[in-house]
């Protein structure tokens, strides 16, 4: 055993592997969960006559712990970037900024006193329940499909399953020589088709219509039983399966991407809606 090894306590050891989630034994869901206790019986027992609304003390107050949780939330990103020990590791600041930006579900609706209508006000408070839905999606991905993009690649990469696809298109190629023209040119089309033209959405869809490897199976295995048809039809065959592989594997890489090209997207337009909707209400004030 290591001298760093022997210096890593049990409890420390354990804190090296748990998950974000579960962050200091869930400290950051039991501060949310006493913000978001602390704002509702504010909102309940506030001697506010009629119900709190934006405009009041008590909306004013959550609307600027609101507004300032937002921005805060939004360093996430840079921190990411920054390398540092201690009580604000990554781990920490992920469970933060996870559970504490739930939260603002509880916080900004009592802000709005549940009134909406089609303004700025609204629309921020629109855009910040985006955020907060294409994050919890985030959540949920990277729980469930690295585990899933990992069962599938069988222990390969990205690299060596497109380098083996190529390797069977050489062994194709070759293999249609001794073919008739009109069969030659079925495994000339599967060469020659990008497989996974189509963009972000068909890539999620896993559907790729008009596939020329599956057209030139289907119609070579008419032909079955000419030995150089049966060897030609054997490499679509695994052809078919790799690119199934591969297919998948770039569906369940979108599926962990996706959510970024709304979340991140999405958190600028509510700055921007927030900043508007800030300014008009010192505007008016």
């Amino acid at each position: 055993m290591t001298s760093r090894a022997r210096r890593i306590r049990p409890g420390r050891e354990a804190a090296l592997h748990e998950g974000f989630l579960r962050h200091k034994r869930y400290r950051y869901l039991k501060l949310a969960l006493l913000v978001c206790a602390a704002a509702t019986a504010g909102y309940v027992f506030a001697d506010i006559k009629p119900r709190p609304n934006g405009g009041s003390w008590l909306g004013y107050t959550l609307g600027t712990i609101s507004a300032l949780l937002v921005l805060w939330l939004t360093l996430l990103g840079i921190r990411k970037r920054a390398m540092t020990k201690g009580h604000w590791r990554l781990k920490g600041w992920t469970s933060a900024h996870v559970y504490l930006g739930l939260s603002l579900i509880v916080l900004a609706t009592l802000h709005t006193g549940f009134q909406f209508g089609w303004n700025v006000h609204t629309l921020a408070y629109a855009l910040m329940m985006l955020v907060i839905v294409t994050g919890i999606w985030g959540i949920v991905a990277y729980g469930t499909v690295p585990a899933k993009l990992s069962s599938n690649r069988e222990e390969m990469t990205q690299t060596q399953m497109i380098e083996g696809l190529r390797a069977v298109d050489r062994q194709l190629h070759e293999a249609a020589q001794p073919l008739d023209q009109a069969q030659a040119a079925l495994v000339e089309r599967s060469l020659a088709q990008d497989p996974f033209a189509g963009g972000l959405l068909r890539r999620l869809s896993g559907r790729y219509p008009g596939d020329a490897t599956a057209r030139a199976r289907s119609q070579l295995r008419c032909a079955a039983g000419n030995p150089a048809v049966d060897k030609v039809e054997s490499l679509l065959e695994r052809k078919a399966a790799m690119l199934a592989r591969l297919r998948e594997h770039l569906r369940l890489k979108a599926m962990l991407e996706v959510w970024l090209y709304i979340h991140v997207p999405a958190t600028f337009a509510l700055i921007a809606a927030l900043t508007a909707h800030i300014v008009s209400v010192f505007f008016y004030w």
